[in-house]
C-alpha cells in the first residue's frame, strides 16, 4: 500500500460522520450515560495548538466510553460575550455580533477538521437572546431570593478616558488604551451573594474525589475561611471605636500599632481630627491606582501615621499609633488589623521602619527574655505567654480560647468567622454582555423586568467609543421604558453582566439547548448531570469553577436540578509551549493547526498532542515528534498488507501465545491508562509495542487468523487517538458499521498469565543462558527448570549455591561458591 492519504481519507470520514449524525445523542433511560465536557471556549477567531490539545483530550474520553457501551453527551458551544469583541468594535468599527459570528464560523470549521466527535446539534452561543434570556431569568430568581443586591463599590477608573475598566483592562496599573494611571472609584454596582454558600463550597470539597488536589487547595485558599475575633480599639479623644479582625487573639497584649486600609471609612469620618489629613489623602489616591495583587505582593511595606489621634489597646490600656498602609485590603476582615511585630515578620519590618515598640508575648525556645525584641526574636512558633498579665505561662496553643472568652466577657470583642471570598460583583459598564433586567423608577424604586418580557434585548443603536458611560446609555430606545409596577416613565439598568455568568451554568443548557419554554427540562438535566469528565486549564481553578459550583447549588435550591456537584472528575491540561515558552500571538511563536493538519493530517496532529506528554504536563512542540507520529500512522496503515501476506509456515503455539499475550497486555494498558490513569502517552506506547510485535511476527494468513485478530485489536485501540485512520482500515477489513460503534476489546488476565516468559540466568554476574518459564511460575518451579537445562546445570555442577534471586518475569541471579 502507498502511504496514508490523510487529506482524502479524513475529509471522507468527516463528511460521513456528519451526514449520518453519528455523534448526536439523546436520553436513554436504563443505559449508562457519560457526559464529557471541555471548558466553554471563547471564539477568538483561530485555534492554536493549546486548543487542539484540550479538545482532543476530551475526544479521547468520549470515543473510548462510547465504545465501552455508554450513552455519550459530548457537546460544544461558545462563550461569546466579552471584552475582546467590544474592543474590536471600538478599534475596527465592526459590530461585536458580526465579529463574534465570524470567529465562531472559523473555529467551528477548524474543530470539524480535527474530527472531534461533538454532537453539533447541541451547539449554542451565549451571545444569542435564546441563551442570555435565561441569564436574566436566573438574575430575577436570585433577586427574589435575596441573592442579588446593589451597593457602592470600588472599581477601576481611567480619568483620561473617563470610563470604568474591567480588571483585565488594567495592565500594571495603567489603562489599556491610553496608559494613564488608573484610580479606584466608588460606584453603584450589582452583586450576587455567593458568600451565603461559602461554607458549603468548602464542605463539599470532600465530594470532589476526582479533582486534582492542587485545584482544591487553590479553592480553599481563595475562599479563605478564617476563625478569629473582631476586637474594638477605642480612638482616643473621639468616643469612636475602631474594629479590627485578628486570627491571633492570643497575641493581643503585644499589639503595638493599628493599620487601616486606605479605603477605610475612618479616614473621611475623622479628617478634621487627623492633623496630616492632606498627606494621608494623597497617599490614599496613590494607593487607588494599584491593584490588590500589587498591594499585597509588594515587598517593601510603607504607610502614613495618623497625627493627632491614637488608639487604645483594650488589653493593656496603652496608647498605640494608627497608620494607613495599602498592604491592608478593605475587603478582608474589617479593613483594619492590629500589628504584633514580635510575632509577624511583616509587622516587624514595618515597626522597625517607623520606630514602633516590639513587645514579645509568646516565649518560644528560640526567644530571649525581656520586653524589647530584635530581629532574631521574630517568631510565629508556639510557646507560652509572657508580658500578658494574668495569662502569663499559658500555652499559646490554648490561649486562643482562653483570651477570646476573656475579651467577650470584657465586652470589647467577639469570636467570628470571615472569608476571603467576597460577594460576586457582576455588573460591567460594557455593551457586549447580558443586559441586567432591572428598571429604575422614581416612585417604585428598582424593580425587575416581568418574566413575560424577557429577554431584554441588546439595542442596535449604540455608539462604541470606549469612553464615558456604558454604550447602552447612548440608546434612547433602550433606556427609556415604563415602570412595570406603576406605568410611569422609568429608566432601564444600563450595566451588563459579567461573562462568568454565561459560563456558570452552560453545562446544564447543553442537556436541553433547544428549549424555548424553560431554562431546561429538569428530567433531561438530571439524566445527564453531573458531568463525568470536565477538562480545562488550571487558570480557571478558582473563579470559573467556584462560580459554576455556586450556580449549581442555586439551581438545586430552585428545585430544577438534583443535589450534588456539577463536575464529578476534573482534568487540568498542561500548556503547549514552543522552545519552552508558552505560545502566544504577542511572542510570534504560534504553531498553526491548519498548517500542521494540511501537511501531516488531523490524526497525526491529534496523536502528537497525546503522545508527547501526559495531559496534565506541559507539552513542548516538536516537529521531529510530529514526524515520528506521522511515521507511526503509516506503519499502522501498511500493516494491512503485511497481515494479509500469505506464508507457508504455520505458527507454533508458543509464537501464537507470545503475540496474543502482548495483545492482551496492550488492551489492559490502554484501557487502564485512558479510564483511570489519564496517561495517553503510555497507552500509545503500548500500541506501538504491539505494532512492532506484529511486524516481526512471521506467520500471517496461514496461522488460523491470529495476525488478523491482533491487527483488528490495534485498530480498535487506536480509535480514540486516530479515528479517521481507523475508520478507513476498518472499512478495508470488510466491516459495514462504523468502528466507533464496535465494542471496546476486552483483556483476559488468564491469557496473560498462562503464556511463557524467557528469562536470562546470571551466575556470579555473568549471563550463562536463558530459560522459558510460565509467567506464573514460582521460585521452586524455576529451580526445577534450571536443573533440567543442560547448559546452565553444567555451570552449577559440584558448586554450592550461596544465593538464588528470582525476579518474577525479569531475571534469575545465582551466586555460587
Amino acid at each position: 500500500m502507498t502511504d496514508y492519504n490523510h487529506s482524502e481519507i479524513e475529509k471522507k470520514w468527516q463528511k460521513k460522520w456528519e451526514g449520518d449524525r453519528v455523534f448526536e445523542t439523546k436520553e436513554q433511560q436504563g443505559k449508562e450515560k457519560y457526559y464529557c465536557l471541555v471548558m466553554l471556549p471563547y471564539p477568538s477567531g483561530n485555534l492554536h495548538m493549546g486548543h487542539v490539545r484540550n479538545y482532543v483530550i476530551g475526544d479521547v474520553f468520549a470515543r473510548f466510553h462510547k465504545m465501552k457501551g455508554k450513552n455519550i453527551l459530548h457537546p460544544i458551544g461558545w462563550d461569546a460575550f466579552g471584552l475582546p469583541a467590544e474592543n474590536a468594535a471600538i478599534k475596527n468599527k465592526i459590530h461585536p455580533a458580526k465579529w463574534t459570528k465570524q470567529n465562531i464560523a472559523r473555529m467551528r470549521e477548524q474543530l470539524k477538521i480535527l474530527g472531534i466527535s461533538y454532537d453539533w446539534n447541541r451547539e449554542f452561543a451565549t451571545c444569542t437572546p435564546e441563551y442570555y434570556r435565561w441569564n436574566q431569568w436566573f438574575f430575577i430568581k436570585m433577586w427574589e431570593r435575596g441573592l442579588i443586591f446593589r451597593k457602592r463599590a470600588n472599581v477601576n477608573w481611567c480619568p483620561s478616558c473617563n470610563t470604568v475598566l474591567a480588571n483585565e483592562q488594567v495592565l500594571k496599573g495603567l489603562c489599556w488604551r491610553c496608559d494613564s494611571r488608573t484610580q479606584q472609584r466608588d460606584l453603584e454596582q450589582w452583586f450576587i451573594k455567593i458568600t451565603d454558600y461559602a461554607d458549603e463550597l468548602l464542605e463539599e470539597h470532600k465530594q470532589l474525589r476526582g479533582w486534582p488536589e492542587q485545584v482544591l487547595s487553590m479553592q480553599k485558599d481563595w475562599i479563605g475561611k478564617s476563625f478569629g475575633m473582631e476586637i474594638e480599639f477605642a480612638v482616643t479623644g473621639t468616643g469612636k471605636k475602631l474594629k479590627i479582625f485578628t486570627t491571633r487573639p492570643d497575641t493581643l497584649f503585644g499589639a503595638t500599632f493599628i493599620v487601616v486600609a486606605p479605603e477605610h471609612k475612618i479616614i473621611d469620618e475623622m479628617k478634621s481630627q487627623i492633623a496630616n489629613y492632606n498627606e494621608i489623602e494623597k497617599y490614599v489616591i496613590e494607593s487607588g491606582g494599584k491593584s490588590n495583587i500589587e498591594r499585597s505582593s509588594c515587598k517593601e511595606k510603607n504607610g502614613i501615621r495618623f497625627e493627632g489621634i491614637n488608639a487604645l489597646n483594650p488589653a493593656t490600656g496603652k496608647e498605640i499609633p494608627i497608620f494607613t498602609a495599602d498592604y491592608v485590603l478593605a475587603d478582608y476582615g474589617a479593613g483594619a488589623i492590629m500589628a504584633v511585630p514580635a510575632h509577624d515578620q511583616r509587622d516587624w519590618e514595618f515597626a522597625k521602619r517607623y520606630n514602633i515598640p516590639v513587645i514579645e508575648v509568646i516565649k518560644s525556645s528560640n526567644s530571649c527574655d525581656g520586653n524589647q525584641s530584635d530581629d532574631k526574636d521574630v517568631s510565629e512558633a508556639e510557646g507560652v505567654l509572657v508580658n500578658s498579665r494574668q495569662f502569663n505561662g499559658i500555652k499559646s496553643s490554648e490561649a486562643f480560647d482562653i483570651i477570646s472568652e476573656w475579651v467577650e466577657k470584657q465586652g470589647f470583642g467577639k469570636k467570628t468567622t470571615i472569608f476571603k471570598l467576597k460577594d460576586w460583583l457582576i455588573s460591567r459598564r460594557r455593551y457586549w454582555g447580558t443586559p441586567i433586567p432591572m428598571i429604575h423608577c422614581k416612585t417604585c424604586g428598582t424593580v425587575p423586568v416581568p418574566e413575560k418580557d424577557l429577554p431584554v434585548l441588546l439595542p442596535e443603536d449604540t455608539e462604541f467609543t470606549g469612553e464615558g458611560e456604558s454604550p447602552l446609555k447612548s440608546s434612547k430606545t433602550f433606556v427609556n421604558v415604563k415602570c412595570p409596577k406603576c406605568g410611569m416613565d422609568a429608566k432601564r439598568e444600563t450595566d451588563t453582566m459579567d461573562t462568568f455568568v454565561d459560563s456558570s451554568w452552560y453545562y446544564a443548557r447543553y442537556c436541553d439547548n433547544r428549549n424555548d419554554n424553560a431554562v431546561f427540562d429538569s428530567a433531561k438535566v438530571n439524566y445527564w448531570m453531573p458531568v463525568n469528565q470536565y477538562i480545562g486549564g488550571i487558570e480557571h481553578a478558582c473563579m470559573h469553577l467556584i462560580y459554576s459550583r455556586f450556580w449549581y447549588k442555586v439551581m438545586r435550591d430552585l428545585c430544577i436540578v438534583k443535589p450534588g456537584e456539577p463536575f464529578e472528575n476534573l482534568l487540568t491540561q498542561g500548556m503547549v509551549t514552543l522552545n519552552g515558552s508558552v505560545m502566544s500571538k504577542s511572542k510570534g511563536n504560534i504553531v498553526s493547526p491548519d498548517e500542521i493538519i494540511e501537511k501531516y493530517g488531523a490524526d497525526t496532529a491529534r496523536l502528537f498532542t497525546l503522545f508527547a506528554a501526559p495531559p496534565q504536563k506541559q507539552l513542548d512542540w516538536s516537529m521531529e515528534g510530529v514526524e515520528g507520529c506521522l511515521r507511526f500512522t503509516n506503519r499502522i496503515w501498511r500493516l494491512f498488507d503485511v497481515v494479509h501476506t500469505k506464508t507457508e509456515i504455520t505458527a507454533s503455539e508458543k509464537d501464537k501465545n507470545d503475540i496474543l499475550k502482548i495483545m492482551h497486555q496492550a488492551i489492559k494498558k490502554v484501557t487502564v491508562d485512558i479510564e483511570k490513569e489519564f496517561k495517553f502517552n503510555t497507552a500509545i506506547s503500548s500500541v506501538m509495542e504491539l505494532v512492532n510485535a506484529l511486524y516481526t511476527y512471521k506467520y500471517h494468513s496461514n496461522d488460523g487468523g491470529t495476525s488478523i485478530e491482533v491487527y483488528k485489536t490495534v485498530i480498535l485501540l487506536m480509535v480514540p487517538f486516530t479515528p479517521h485512520l481507523c475508520e478507513e482500515i476498518w472499512e478495508k477489513l470488510g466491516y459495514k458499521e462504523y468502528v466507533s460503534a464496535y465494542p471496546w476489546p476486552a483483556f483476559d488476565e488468564n491469557v496473560m498469565k498462562q503464556y511463557s516468559v524467557e528469562l536470562p540466568v546470571q551466575i556470579n554476574g555473568k549471563l550463562r543462558g536463558k530459560i522459558i518459564v510460565s509467567a506464573e511460575d514460582g521460585e521452586d518451579e524455576v529451580k526445577k527448570i534450571i536443573e533440567k537445562d543442560e547448559k546452565i546445570a553444567s555451570q552449577l555442577k559440584g558448586r554450592q549455591i550461596a544465593k538464588f534471586i528470582y525476579v518474577k518475569g525479569k531475571i534469575v541471579t545465582i551466586f555460587v561458591k
